[in-house]
């Protein structure tokens, strides 16, 4: 019995071999030229292999494709963090030429020129109008605005103004100096930071957006004191300088007075 139960165990392994591999079977059992059937399947194999790195590439090209797709949807990465982020209030003083602030930080690690654009340049003018900041470093932008009186019977709050700004955003290397043509000549490396629109408020009634624009301006201001000192403090430098040119001065009366007694020894 165990001799029979061994054949019938083989028998059922030779049965589920033979299922396992049907490709197999039908080579064999067909026509009975096994040479032939797995000579044309391994060109078939051969030919899966060929046309594979193909298929991989047409893959690999398409998902380039929409990644790059996805990327230019997404937006731009700021350089730039901005207080106030997408507004500018101005004190709503007509007929009256006003300021507003706004506080630019480069949050970046590289050196960024920035540059402010209005859709108003005859009624509106930034101070600085640009410039370039280092890595964490930071300033109070003014802006100045001619505000238009109402027309006809429009209330002077409900007035809207039209007018838009923009700051964009460069990336350049190291302590470069400003030049107007930066952003022309990397004009498809600019970034759009933000588009600033105009907010009045009313000076006589005080709310957290007024007080935040007073302090702003007072250190705008206070800033712009500070760059001016070191311009005003230049009386020693100067005077130094009277110094070096009266020195060069008393040695060149020297130099002409021995060239003098040099000319008149010999005869």
């Amino acid at each position: 019995m165990m001799g029979v139960d061994e054949e019938k165990s083989e028998g059922e392994g030779k049965v589920w071999s033979l299922c396992r591999m049907p490709k197999l079977w039908q080579m064999s059992s067909g026509n009975g030229n096994g040479s032939s059937s797995s000579s044309s399947s391994s060109m078939g194999n051969n030919n899966v292999y060929q046309q594979t790195p193909s298929s991989e590439r047409s893959a690999v090209t398409s998902s380039n494709a929409f990644f790059s797709m996805a990327k230019s949807l997404l937006p731009a990465r700021r350089r730039l963090r901005l207080d106030p982020s997408n507004k500018l209030y101005f004190p709503y003083e007509p007929g009256k030429q006003v300021r507003s602030a706004i506080a630019i930080k480069n949050t970046s690690k590289s050196h960024v020129a920035f540059k402010f654009q209005t859709t108003a340049p005859k009624s509106c003018y930034m101070r600085p109008p640009e410039g370039i900041l280092g890595p964490g470093e930071s300033l109070i932008a003014t802006v100045f605005k001619f505000v238009e009186p109402p027309e006809n019977n429009e209330k002077s709050m409900e007035k809207k103004s039209r007018v838009k700004f923009k700051i964009m955003s460069l990336k350049v290397k190291g302590e470069t100096d400003y030049v107007p043509e930066l952003f022309e000549e990397q004009k498809d490396e600019v970034t759009v930071e933000q588009i600033l629109l105009v907010v009045f408020l009313d000076p006589e009634r005080s709310c957290p957006a007024l007080e935040k624009l007073k302090r702003q301006l007072a250190e705008a201001e206070a800033a712009l004191e500070s760059r001016k000192k070191p311009q005003e403090e230049t009386g020693p430098r100067i005077v130094g300088e009277g110094l070096v040119i009266d020195e060069w001065k008393e040695r060149r009366e020297r130099y002409l007075a021995k060239q003098q007694v040099e000319g008149v020894a010999p005869t």
